[in-house]
């Protein structure tokens, strides 16, 4: 028998593949959507969100795609797998995406191309958008010329493409190789680890989207998986599910801290413990999932 079936689940709830009905929308997450959908929707050319190792950059951006409608929207999502990438490279895909259909060959036609596509956009009432994931592997001065280079497609009173950098903190470094880029940022986010009542909300959030009826890890379990992942949904998620697994071998109905504690120390996982004034945040996160499970309680009630 898997865990899913054991704990009653028709999903895995803390796989770390890209799933949109997964999708945490806690409030710095929030509030970087709106930052980003302002900077789009005023033309204000770029904008970037960084963050630490797993903590949700490309589910973000993700996001924000699937946000931006074809309706109002040219948008496109690359990801710099390596960092080996050359600037013509980037031009030609970046024309591709915005639907630039046979990109030429030479740089200054692929940048006319492009311009005339944009125009094209532009005539269509709508905003074109780049999003750039993984954007610290772009660690040449050549790259962020050519990014200084594409934010310069305007016309009188507004620009022309709108570009979204997704990456870790050294991303701000790589933007300085090119100082007049890195002045035009005109907005930026950046993603932290969870709080303590964040962790419990994120659990309980992913556990009810899998089919769950309930919360299988005990407010001690919840409290060792946020001081042993320190807030990060990617360690939450790998620390969780081999927790859940665990607790099948072992034919338990409940996570307990034991279990989170031998996972963690499998899995090379020390983690911080969590300051005081989280304790209180971790409070308020378990009342959540209370009174979310007193209302999936009363739906499912029969009427007498």
């Amino acid at each position: 028998m898997s865990y899913l079936e054991h704990f009653g689940f028709e999903q895995e709830p803390f796989s770390n593949a890209p799933d949109a009905r997964f999708y945490f929308d806690s409030e710095q997450h929030q509030q970087a959507q709106r930052r980003l959908r302002f900077a789009v929707d005023s033309n204000k050319g770029l904008a970037v969100v960084v963050g630490g190792i797993g903590t949700g950059k490309t589910t973000l951006a993700r996001r924000m795609l699937d946000l931006l409608g074809t309706e109002r929207y040219q948008s496109s999502l690359l990801i710099m797998v390596h960092s080996g990438i050359t600037p013509e490279w980037l031009l030609s895909h970046i024309a591709l995406q915005m639907g630039v259909a046979t990109p030429g060959n030479d740089r200054l036609v692929i940048l006319r191309q492009l311009y005339e596509r944009l125009l094209e956009i532009d005539a269509q009432g709508r905003r074109a958008v780049i999003l750039i994931d993984e954007a610290q592997m772009l660690q040449t001065r050549e790259l962020m010329e050519e990014f200084r280079g594409l934010l310069n497609l305007e016309i009188p009173g507004r620009k022309l493409l709108n570009i979204l950098f997704f990456g870790l903190p050294e991303l701000e470094e790589n933007l300085r190789l090119d100082p007049p880029l890195a002045q035009r940022v005109a907005m930026r986010c950046e993603l932290t680890s969870l709080t303590a009542g964040n962790t419990a909300s994120y659990i309980w959030h992913r556990l009810r989207i899998a089919g769950g009826q309930r919360m299988v890890f005990d407010d001690d379990a919840i409290a060792a998986v946020h001081q042993y992942a320190g807030g990060v949904p990617r360690l939450i998620n790998t620390l969780c599910d081999n927790c859940l697994f665990e607790g099948a071998l072992l034919n338990r109905e409940q996570i307990d801290e034991k279990i989170v504690i031998d996972m963690a120390k499998a899995l090379d996982l020390h983690g911080d413990a969590a300051p005081r004034s989280e304790e209180v945040d971790l409070d308020q996160g378990l009342e959540q999932i209370e009174s979310m499970l007193e209302r999936l309680e009363m739906k499912s009630c029969p009427l007498a």
